[in-house]
């Protein structure tokens, strides 16, 4: 059996949960069974078991098309460029919505199963309309009529499950619970302290971090919002880059001049790192924040587990079954708003929730160092991507069956 993987992310150009995914399944995968990996880039990967090609985004477009509508129409177009080159795999699996539309055509072309790897869903994401305008349309035309069409989808969580049986006609027989997976031989503390110097980190103090994308999903103003109620001497780690748009750009930069002009200690990684500098900030942080509105299931926080760092995070999504709450970090209760649930009802109390939950750990560095131990055997006994590969590969047999 040989497996077609599509994706928007492969490395080196990964920006989300759903590009580490890929990452690490295809490479598990392949150590199985044959694998090939068609990419929104210019990889080349020639491997026995495992070959990654890249597809560019089209740059003929039109000058006067619309900007909002150019993401999901180029999407579209790799998506064809996808299966205009013969396919001799015996299922396509497809992750996101901008691979999907390949993945649908595969199947009706080539008679092969499809399934689907549900990393977050559309209507659950309102906020992509300031990103893609009507073309946000168009994105959520091309996930329904991929999940409703597919032979399976995988949901990375029980409550990513529930989710999609709320938005899709999906029978409940078609949805397969596999949930993300850590590398704990490459996520593990280290001691090297290169890059805290890099970027002026000072080891002597404690630091608070965040890792992610600059998106009103990710929730980064709401931790930004609440260091006015931290410590002085404690620091703030924020490696945020890839803004969705320029709104949440200019609203995170205006929010992190205001905290910058009472307190020093503010430190803005505006890029994202690759995994050894990822994994140095995480072995050296005191705390690690996830704010997220929206998660369905932060893999974020199991890297952060891994590399014994306790975890502050929002109890949303799939983090309520990474994270145990007074175990391994706390849980900060997120009330959202009946006519928009991707907002705090309150922001400014979840703000101060997020901070006290942080003083809370600092204050108590035994607890630090118990939380985070436990966060290490917890990620290792029950997140291993060798086992969510076993296990997508049964799910393959059995529709190839």
């Amino acid at each position: 059996m040989k497996a077609l993987l599509l994706t928007r992310e492969y490395p080196p150009e990964v920006y989300g949960g759903a590009g580490v995914h890929v990452d690490y399944l295809s490479r598990e995968l392949a150590r199985l069974i044959p694998v090939e990996v068609r990419t929104f880039g210019d990889q080349d990967i020639r491997d026995p078991r495992l070959v990654v090609r890249g597809h560019r985004f089209a740059q003929t477009d039109p000058e006067d098309t619309p900007e909002k509508f150019l993401v999901a129409l180029q999407a579209i177009r790799v998506c064809t460029s996808f299966v205009a080159r013969p396919i001799d795999a015996d299922v396509v699996h497809c992750h996101t919505w901008y691979a999907q539309f390949g993945g649908l055509v595969a199947k009706i072309l080539y008679g092969i199963p499809l399934v689907i790897t549900a990393h977050s869903l559309e209507p659950l994401r309102p906020w992509k309309r300031e990103q893609l305008g009507r073309g946000a349309d168009l994105s959520l035309w091309i996930e329904k009529t991929a999940m409703e069409a597919a032979d399976a989808v995988i949901a990375v969580s029980q409550e990513m499950r529930a989710d999609i049986l709320r938005h899709f006609a999906v029978g409940p027989e078609k949805i397969h619970v596999i949930g993300n997976g850590i590398d704990t031989e490459e996520y593990r503390p280290v001691t090297s302290r290169g890059h805290l110097q890099r970027y002026g980190i000072d080891p002597a103090r404690p630091s608070v971090l965040f890792v992610g994308r600059i998106s009103r999903q990710k929730g980064i103003l709401h931790l930004v919002n609440a260091i006015p109620h931290l410590d002085p001497s404690v620091q703030v780690v924020l490696c945020a880059g890839t803004p969705d748009e320029p709104e949440i750009a200019k609203e995170v930069e205006e929010a992190v001049g205001r905290a910058r002009a009472t307190r020093d200690g503010i430190v803005w990684i505006r890029e994202m790192v690759d995994r050894p500098r990822a994994i140095e900030l995480y072995s050296h942080a005191a705390v690690f924040c996830c704010p997220s509105i929206y998660e369905p299931f932060g893999i974020i926080n199991l890297e952060a587990m891994a590399c014994e760092t306790p975890v502050v995070a929002s109890a949303v999504g799939g983090i309520k079954e990474v994270v145990a709450h007074g175990e391994t970090g706390y849980l900060v209760p997120l009330e959202q708003r009946a006519e928009s649930p991707f907002e705090p009802l309150d922001p400014g109390r979840f703000s101060q929730d997020l901070a006290r939950a942080i003083k809370a750990l600092l204050a108590d560095e035994g607890l630090r160092k118990a939380m985070g131990a436990k966060g290490r055997r917890r990620a290792e006994a029950l997140f291993s991507w060798r086992a969510v590969a076993k296990q997508v590969l049964a799910l393959y047999g059995s529709l190839v069956r």
